[in-house]
């Protein structure tokens, strides 16, 4: 019986010093006898392109000819491949050996996997949890993301307190394994997001679909985070505040949406007058932008085709995260989930 196919898919956008000090060590730790890795360029204006022409010419290159942003840039760069599995992998991210094959165990013991996250570690400091994705994305009912290991800027160290295997709401794009056959059913990442919370939305969607998401402590990427936008750059609040919004309306039943989104707005209300306190003005503005576009655009959106209560679906806080953060002091994923 022949191995599974793995596709490891690296999306760069000007990036070509990262690719430097990642690329050696994608390669070196994955000697996985069945997988392939592909870099797709996002229209770099660097020298990326030929750095991975010049000095790795045996890895497959696509260059897409304009930035599509992360969904537009991995939806070309999938489309027509035929791997059994994929691994959407940011150019600032690179794995421990032996990182695919509890991967791969794990969709043997839960057939109806969609997708899956390994545990993400800071690539500066690797006995701390990196922001993006931690040890596995949860979401409360509001649509806040949150992690194993991080809530909201808090950010574990890993002590081992997250080593188990759970159902988790969204594996983080920065390193995340996909059935091929489930990326297609989805028909991959929403265009409309660009960049930022499109991962979690196809996350949703595969679970609508009815495919589960897990979390795989076995297996560790190490992740510089924030080397195409950083979190400080009013830009990624603008995109997380609208993309949030856009996820809410797509996903949720008639029944309930426009209740849950006029909370969520008063919610980042909230979050506007802490930027206030903060002396972030820049990031109030991106605020208001978020909801303008929002309400001007909504209609244009495309609706999921079995939209229903996030409350029924796996790795979902039935609380507000804001007001258990800010008001009770529940700032670790254990505050929340005491009995686990």
């Amino acid at each position: 019986m022949s191995l599974p196919s793995v596709d490891i898919v690296i999306l760069n956008y000007n990036t070509k010093s990262i690719l430097e000090q990642c690329l050696p060590q994608v390669i070196a730790n994955s000697q996985y006898p069945n997988c392939k890795i592909i870099i797709v360029d996002n229209a770099s204006t660097d020298d990326s392109v030929q750095f991975v022409k010049t000095t790795y010419p045996n890895l497959e290159l696509v260059v897409l000819d304009s930035n599509t942003g992360f969904a537009g840039g991995y939806n070309r760069g999938l489309k027509g491949r035929t791997a059994d599995y994929f691994v959407l992998l940011n150019s600032d991210a690179e794995p421990e050996k032996g990182w695919m094959e509890p991967l791969l165990e794990m969709v043997k013991m839960y057939p109806n996997l969609g997708a899956c996250q390994p545990k993400i570690i800071d690539y500066f400091n690797r006995n701390k949890f990196e922001y993006a994705g931690a040890a596995g994305g949860y979401i409360d009912e509001f649509g806040y993301p949150f992690c194993m290991g991080r809530i909201f800027g808090n950010v574990e160290f890993d002590k081992g307190q997250y080593n188990h295997s759970n159902e988790i709401f969204w594996a983080s794009g920065a390193a995340m394994f996909i059935k091929r056959e489930a990326w297609e059913m989805a028909n991959g990442l929403d265009e409309d997001f660009f960049a930022h919370m499109e991962e979690i939305d196809l996350c949703w969607r595969l679970q609508l679909l009815g495919y589960k998401i897990y979390n795989c402590h076995q297996s560790t990427f190490y992740h510089m985070g924030g080397a195409t936008l950083s979190n400080q750059n009013p830009r990624k609040t603008y995109l997380n505040f609208r993309n949030s919004l856009l996820m809410l309306y797509k996903n949720l039943p008639e029944s309930i949406k426009s209740k849950r989104i006029f909370q969520r707005k008063v919610f980042d209300g909230l979050a506007a007058f802490l930027f206030l306190i903060q002396g972030k003005p820049k990031h109030i503005v991106q605020i208001l932008k978020a909801h303008q576009y929002f309400d001007k655009h909504k209609k244009n959106f495309q609706i999921s085709s079995n939209p229903r209560d996030i409350q029924t679906l796996s790795g979902v806080l039935k609380n507000s995260l804001v007001m258990g953060y800010f008001l009770y002091g529940k700032k670790t994923w254990n505050n929340w989930y005491k009995n686990h």
